[in-house]
């Protein structure tokens, strides 16, 4: 330490004399400089998977400095090494387009030298500190020697004729900036009081001359969101005569409801792609006709002028689940398989996840079971299968969760479908239940491969449910294609009120089966209707053979579920017929019913490999609809708005926002209100 003790008495070596010329250029100089790079904008933040192996407040400053060759600090005057603490330290994550940065060689200061160094007034002469400490000093800070490495051309500022965007900056400088803003204050303020002073005692010294800013690090670099959606292009309309039957499978899923409440929350559109109108509409309970004796569900159809279109109508399907009694419900065998890959640090991932499932517990019984798996760069259990009442262990073993590593998701579901394997027994439920944001980026991540794997997986009677934490690296895709597959739902938790209505008010919907391979088919009569649409459920579209092949999968429908399905319908002769009649089309047999349509139903009971059949003539009765009607109708317009569709012409999200208000009902636990506000909220970001 005798080098440092030196350093520190070179340090108060006396200044040459101020010239008060020179110092009023200079600091106009440094202003100019700090102005023009003060300007330039960071990268958004995205959390990643692989952590940096370093963490902590200053990290990001001992990886600048590490950068930094000796002779590099010997050779700069202590005014040039204080302008470019301000430059590298001070300023934002993005180093200016105009910056040639140098290429940097093997770092040797150590982290120890950093603090001296600041601590020190800066007044020492380049003399003074070359005298002071040896090019090939060991600085004694418990590592081997360093190499000396001449530092290349320093950095230059050269005129912009048209700024760039500002390129991905180091990470650790902005978290310097976002977790301790105070001291960064304090510390600008010193260093542009050392700029000021030692501008004087070096006349000669510019922004050019400084100590050579470091390359931002890789590992540090913002990446751009890689959020990807499952979606496809809206359904065209169809000409009946041409293609007469609609065949698709059922969705409860509701991920993407909570996807859109929370782009519009946060002040932006969300993206077309997330946008999935099915998902929206089903959102919400409804008040349905309830099955009788022992049907498993109950389709009612409802025929209405259609809002956005007086001369067309649509078709409402509403699908009502019956709800056992609590007492008949069977013993669920859980597992828990939870991403703690370093992508789920954020406070809206691992943190909330863990508040859910703390709600979770206290809506199981002591008769079910709990198990937790966990994957990162490895999968292991964390918890073996434990009585559900047992909620200090299962507790604990939450707690202790932690993120880090990249995301192992293949190995994980393995293990996950490993551990329920030894739970599951007869008549009772097993579901391992996915929470994750989505980011697979180990082992299987094709999403089309992650649906033959678990789909062989639950031919075993284990379901498969995912919820989704998080944005910015949120695979919507992976998670959608697990779900589907897997006979369960997705759904993304946004907050703890999310957690709270699809863990907890609907947790029996979620994970307690009442169908399988539940599928819509509807053959409409083109001698009264001309044309038709479906509205959402374009990536649950089924080919017309597809509905009568039981091997073919479908939707499940959880107790108590309701879901919905609605068609726009051209009747035959409306103005509103877009499509001509063909020349020489053989002319129609006259029509023996004026019915619209016949409506057929395909499920499975849990567990079963045949099929049963529900159908339902669709009458041409225009009904006023009623509150439910209504509301479910105002969402999927307010889905068609947020995607640009064509066919709602001049119907926009004040039309959407007078007929859900007008039909939110009893709306006990405010969902329907809530939803009247993003509406309120789309209206104002798109500048209707």
């Amino acid at each position: 330490m005798d080098e440092i003790e030196a350093l520190k008495a070179a340090l108060h070596v006396a200044a040459r004399p101020a010239d008060p010329a020179a110092k009023a250029a200079h600091l106009k100089l440094a202003a100019e400089n700090f102005a023009q790079l003060h300007q330039e904008s960071a990268g958004a933040k995205r959390p990643m998977s692989d952590r940096p192996s370093q963490a902590g407040f200053l990290a990001g400053v001992r990886r600048m400095f590490a950068q930094l060759s000796t002779r590099s600090i010997l050779a700069a005057t202590t005014s040039a090494a204080a302008l470019a603490l301000a430059v590298v330290v001070i300023l934002p994550q993005s180093p200016s387009p105009n910056l040639t940065l140098p290429k940097l060689e093997k770092p040797v200061v150590p982290d120890l030298l950093v603090p001296e160094l600041l601590a020190q007034e800066p007044t020492a002469s380049t003399d003074a500190i070359a005298s002071t400490i040896a090019p090939e000093a060991d600085l004694d800070d418990g590592r081997a020697d360093a190499t000396v490495v001449e530092p290349e051309p320093a950095l230059t500022l050269a005129p912009a004729e048209a700024p760039a965007p500002a390129p991905a900056s180091n990470r650790a400088v902005g978290k310097l900036a976002e977790q301790a803003p105070a001291d960064a204050t304090a510390l600008g303020g010193a260093v542009q009081g050392a700029v000021a002073d030692s501008m004087a005692a070096s006349p000669a010294a510019t922004l050019s001359e400084a100590m050579p800013v470091p390359m931002p690090d890789p590992a540090y670099q913002t990446e751009p969101d890689t959020e990807a959606f499952a979606n496809a292009a809206d359904n065209p309309l169809k000409i009946t005569a041409d293609s007469p039957v609609s065949t698709f499978s059922i969705d409860v899923d509701t991920a993407s409801y909570a996807i859109v409440r929370q782009s519009l929350m946060n002040g932006s559109l969300p993206p077309a792609d997330a946008v999935r109108i099915e998902e929206m509409v089903n959102y919400f309970p409804y008040a349905y006709p309830t099955p009788d004796g022992t049907q498993a569900f109950r389709p009612t159809v409802t025929v209405l002028q259609t809002p956005w279109n007086p001369d067309t109508n649509l078709v409402h399907i509403a699908l009502q689940g019956r709800m056992p009694a609590l007492a008949d419900r069977p013993a669920l065998n859980l597992v828990f398989l939870i991403d703690t890959s370093g992508s789920m640090e954020d406070a809206n991932k691992l943190p909330l996840l863990k508040q859910s499932f703390r709600l979770m517990l206290t809506k199981l019984q002591p008769k079910d079971r709990v198990a937790i798996v966990t994957y990162a760069g490895s999968a292991g259990q964390v918890l073996a299968p434990t009585a559900a009442g047992d909620h200090a262990a299962i507790l604990a073993a939450l707690e202790n969760l932690a993120a880090g590593g990249s995301t192992a998701g293949q190995e994980g579901l393995q293990q996950a479908y490993a551990v329920a394997a030894t739970m599951a027994e007869a008549g009772e439920v097993t579901r391992v239940i996915l929470a994750t944001d989505g980011d697979f980026n180990v082992g299987l991540s094709d999403p089309e491969e992650l649906k033959r794997f678990i789909a062989d997986k639950r031919e075993s009677g284990t379901y498969l449910s995912v919820l989704g934490f998080g944005r910015g690296n949120l695979d919507d895709a992976t998670m959608q294609a697990l779900a589907q597959a897997g006979n369960g739902q997705a759904a993304y938790i946004d907050t703890l009120a999310e957690a709270q209505k699809v863990l907890v008010d609907q947790l029996t919907g979620a994970l307690f089966p009442i169908a399988d391979d539940v599928k819509i088919q509807v053959e409409w009569n083109p001698a009264t209707v001309a044309e038709y649409r479906l509205i959402g459920y374009e990536t649950r579209a089924l080919n017309r053979e597809d509905f009568n092949n039981d091997r073919v999968d479908a939707g499940e429908i959880g107790a108590g579920t309701s879901v919905t399905a609605i068609y726009e319908i051209t009747p035959v002769g409306s103005p509103a017929q877009l499509s001509d009649p063909l020349r020489y089309q053989a002319e129609a047999v006259a029509s023996t019913t004026t019915e619209l349509g016949y409506l057929k139903l395909r499920l499975k009971a849990p567990g079963a490999d045949v099929s049963t059949l529900i159908d339902t003539p669709i009458l041409p009765v225009v009904a006023e609809p009623g509150e439910e009607v209504r509301f479910a109708t105002a969402v999927a317009g307010f889905g068609q708005l947020l995607k640009g569709n064509a066919f709602l012409k001049d119907w926009g999200y004040g039309d959407a926002i007078a007929l859900a208000s007008g039909a939110k009902g009893d709306d006990d636990f405010g969902y329907r209100a809530e939803a009247v506000t993003l509406m309120r909220l789309a209206q104002t970001l798109s500048g209707e």
